[in-house]
């Protein structure tokens, strides 16, 4: 067993900062509260508070509002002292029950100077307050509304007051109907377009579904009148991008005092144009989510600059050429299936795409060819996250055989992968089966997972589920490797999979920044050895938990 200098992180000290805040927090209600509770609690029009929480930073009093809301410590006194005049971002979701009325009162006479409002599930604010705090905060560029009481007039203040805002979740807000969103983009009144800087909208679970008609077409307005959208997170999203994309306007009920789809496509039309002779007609959309795959060459065409994607694949095999290959900035993706898709489908879009991807999400594929995995692998070097959830393939004609080690005898370099400089996260899942995986298979993913581990000097989260072979003997190699590999892990799951106390203490005898380590279902991890675990955890003052039942 190769020994190691350092183990897994011990117990830390907390910083300076840190430890000062908390006793900060321990002390508030006997001593630095206390003057203003008993005389001054009930006067909300004070401008100022002059006081210990005047002299800190607005930074730091947001953490101590952070600390105190997550803790359940914080009280009404104690809100009412920590809104200083100097803070630039403030965040009461922590605390939602302390904030009334009256809190949103002494926001709007003493926080004039915040960029940042987060007020999620704040309910017991009344929508007339939330139109006060939105007329008189027009320096924002952040706010969050979800769960709250919003409304109409909460939107239609947003959206004549708050020229400068990036970002706005309005999710989960029962008051709101699709007509409501228009308001956020146009200002009948003033016959003006509203938000021209709104990047970032979140509008899901807004209404029932006996409305959703209202709502699409409330999103096709958005989608054409925002002009800087590249985010708009609701599940109808795709069908309003599809609409767009074939101009079919005809059953829209837009009040008479916003403009009409066909006049916002108008203004809305790139310069350059089809075979056809019309306008082409494209939006700044980068991210897109709860795709289906016959709505992609619609959606891929109209939303060209996407980066972010989910998309769920039909049952069968691919059709022609994937419509992802156009989308020339993906970096995220996410792809599910039910099983029926190949992964060696994949292999053209990686080797289009993979050198770009950032993060990649696989769901449901079958390994059918067992080089298609560290093929696709290979051609994505600049990975950051991957996770993968695999079937076993149907295969009669395989001998089906568990290995009797974890690498089967084979030689890592017949799967050879180049180094993954970036990759912190990787998550492998492996469909629970009554059948194990073909050797062969079996052996080039052992090889595969070996190659991975070795040459990922920053990974920080490895989780291997339900692997059907033993993974002693690779874990071993891994950490045997020269140098120090692995050694930023700080979360371990190897749930349901064939591992051994023996590999768990050898992580905790090598180097790395250990602090979780699930060990749920392994059948070769007994109550005994989770409870030798956790005695040397203890024992040795490691900042570690350890899972096991």
């Amino acid at each position: 067993m190769l020994k190691r200098s350092s183990m897994p992180r011990k117990k830390e000290v907390q910083a300076l900062q840190r430890l000062c805040l908390e006793n900060v927090a321990g002390n508030m209600s006997c001593l630095w509260l206390k003057d203003y509770a008993d005389k001054y609690l009930d006067e909300y029009h004070f401008r100022y508070i002059m006081g210990p929480f005047s002299e800190l930073a607005g930074s730091v009093v947001q953490e101590l509002l952070q600390l105190m809301g997550q803790s359940g410590r914080l009280t009404r006194p104690m809100l009412h002292l920590l809104l200083v005049p100097h803070l630039t971002q403030l965040s009461l979701s922590t605390c939602p029950k302390l904030v009334t009325k009256a809190i949103a009162d002494i926001i709007t006479v003493r926080c004039k100077n915040l960029s940042s409002l987060d007020l999620r599930g704040c309910s017991r604010i009344p929508a007339d307050s939330l139109v006060d705090l939105a007329e008189i905060l027009p320096g924002l560029t952040k706010l969050n509304l979800s769960g709250t009481q919003c409304n109409t007039a909460v939107l239609s203040a947003v959206g004549s007051s708050c020229r400068r805002l990036r970002e706005l979740d309005v999710s989960a807000c029962a008051r709101l109907s699709g007509a409501s969103l228009l308001y956020l983009a146009y200002d009948p009144i003033a016959g003006a377009f509203c938000c021209p800087a709104l990047q970032a909208l979140a509008a899901s679970d807004l209404e029932p579904s006996a409305s959703s008609q209202d709502l699409l077409w409330s999103l096709v307005f958005l989608l054409l009148a925002l002009p800087s959208l590249k985010s708009l997170a609701s599940s109808l999203v795709p069908d309003a991008v599809c609409l767009v994309h074939h101009q079919e306007f005809g059953g829209a009920q837009i009040p008479p005092e916003f403009p009409s789809l066909e006049e916002l496509a108008r203004r809305h039309r790139a310069p350059s144009f089809t075979g056809e002779g019309s306008a082409k007609l494209t939006l700044p959309l980068r991210e897109m989510l709860e795709v289906s795959e016959d709505s992609l060459p619609a959606i891929c065409a109209a939303c060209p600059h996407v980066a972010r994607a989910t998309v769920i694949l039909e049952d069968g095999p691919a059709k022609g050429k994937s419509p992802l290959l156009s989308w020339h900035r993906l970096a995220h993706l996410t792809l599910s299936c039910q099983g029926n898709r190949h992964l060696g489908e994949l292999l053209p879009l990686a080797t289009a795409q993979g050198s770009q991807l950032q993060t990649l999400s696989l769901g449901g594929f079958s390994l059918e060819d067992p080089l298609s995995f560290p093929t696709l692998l290979s051609r994505c070097p600049n990975l950051r996250e991957l996770s993968a959830s695999f079937c076993a393939p149907q295969l009669p004609g395989w001998h089906w055989e568990p290995l009797a080690n974890g690498d089967g005898g084979l030689d890592v370099s017949l799967v050879p992968l180049d180094k993954f400089p970036r990759l912190r996260a990787f998550r492998l899942i492996l469909a629970a089966s009554d059948a194990p995986l073909p050797s062969p298979h079996s052996a080039v993913l052992s090889a595969t997972l070996l190659s991975l581990l070795r040459n990922s000097p920053c990974l920080e989260t490895l989780e291997l589920i339900h692997v059907p072979f033993p993974l002693d003997g690779l874990l071993q190699k891994a950490l045997e490797t020269p140098g120090t590999p692995l050694a930023h892990l700080h979360k371990v799951s190897l749930a349901h999979s064939q591992v051994s106390a023996q590999t768990a203490h050898l992580l905790l005898s090598s180097e790395n920044q250990l602090g979780h380590l699930d060990l749920q279902g392994c059948p070769d991890v007994t109550r005994g050895d989770h409870d030798q675990l956790l005695r040397r955890v203890h024992r040795e003052r490691m900042d570690l938990l350890v899972l096991w039942r």
